[in-house]
């Protein structure tokens, strides 16, 4: 077993996981996770910079991980930035932090490598216990991932959308307006246009999603008074039951969602454009199915995502 550490810094939140990793299996023995709402992407989508007080959230965090990261001895760690700091102009300020505090290099991936570590977290969980192809979306607060395969990602397409960028953009009032909730979903099926050129979704017998967004969906369509993990990772659920979970959250006002026992207080003002997201693709996802002759009637729920993919890169599992 190898003591290892991944940090996955979104554009909403940033996690840490430490874990004893099993290098034959490629199992994960959980010793902390930790998530932190400090929304490092707030504003980037407009002006393309870090703002200081959304840097200054972040960078407590990362020296509060980096405490713990040395009272639990870990070995390797692997530091994973996504889309907010793909698009922030001052990343280095961020980068040059988390190499003074933990002694790594800030991996800032792609799009696409992004996909690959979800669908490897993903497959570390009760997805990969599911035959057959497994089309796995992943969405974040700055962009969504999908990666189609059964063992190994096949095929992958990151669309540039999130639950902040799509909230920044469109969704201002509160609740938001029906006009607001057609442009909002007018960019995102476009989007969905061009991920469907790049992965045949009719393949799809298992559709898997991951991270806050769809987690917190989750527990709406299970009727949660609390969050739960236990009870939403696995958790496979009725196609309408989660289209109904979704249309009650981007429905609801900010003060109708804070009052939800399992809502994150961070994830108030954006879960409706996550919400919408999922629907979508769904949707989408469902109609592809069917026109190559089959039909999509449950949706698979995992806690295990980009999160348990960055562990496993770091202490250098490689999953074939």
């Amino acid at each position: 077993m190898l003591r290892a550490a991944g940090i996955d810094c979104g554009t909403n939140s940033i996690r840490l996981l430490v874990a004893d990793v099993d290098l034959a299996s490629g199992s994960l023995t959980d010793v902390a996770r930790l998530m932190e709402v400090v929304r490092l992407g707030q504003g980037v989508d407009q002006t393309g910079w870090f703002a200081p007080d959304a840097l200054e959230r972040t960078l407590v965090q990362v020296e509060r991980f980096g405490r713990l990261c040395r009272e639990l001895e870990v070995g390797p760690v692997r530091f994973v930035a996504t889309s907010a700091t793909r698009d922030a102009a001052n990343r280095n300020i961020l980068l040059d932090a988390v190499r003074a505090e933990l002694g790594v290099e800030v991996d800032v991936v792609s799009g696409l490598e992004e996909a690959h570590l979800s669908f490897t977290g993903a497959l570390s969980g009760a997805a990969g216990r599911r035959p057959g192809p497994k089309l796995c979306v992943d969405i974040g607060g700055g962009s969504t991932e999908l990666s189609m395969g059964t063992v190994l990602p096949e095929q992958s397409y990151s669309i540039d959308l999130g639950c902040v960028r799509v909230t920044e953009r469109y969704l201002r009032s509160d609740p938001p307006i029906e006009a607001e909730l057609w442009a909002a979903s007018a960019e995102i099926e476009a989007a969905l246009d061009a991920a469907e050129q790049a992965i045949d979704l009719g393949q799809t017998a298992h559709l898997v999603g991951l991270a806050g967004s769809v987690t917190t969906v989750t527990a709406m369509a299970l009727g949660l008074d609390h969050y739960d993990p236990a009870l939403i990772d696995g958790a496979e659920l009725p196609v309408p039951k989660v289209l109904e979970a979704c249309q009650s959250l981007w429905q609801a006002s900010r003060a109708e969602r804070a009052r939800l026992g399992f809502m994150h207080p961070g994830r108030v003002d954006v879960i409706g454009a996550g919400a919408l997201i999922w629907a979508l693709m769904i949707k989408r996802v469902a109609n592809a199915v069917e026109r190559q002759g089959g039909s999509l009637t449950w949706v698979l729920t995992s806690e295990h995502d980009i999160l348990d993919g960055i562990t496993l890169s770091a202490a250098g599992y490689q999953p074939s």
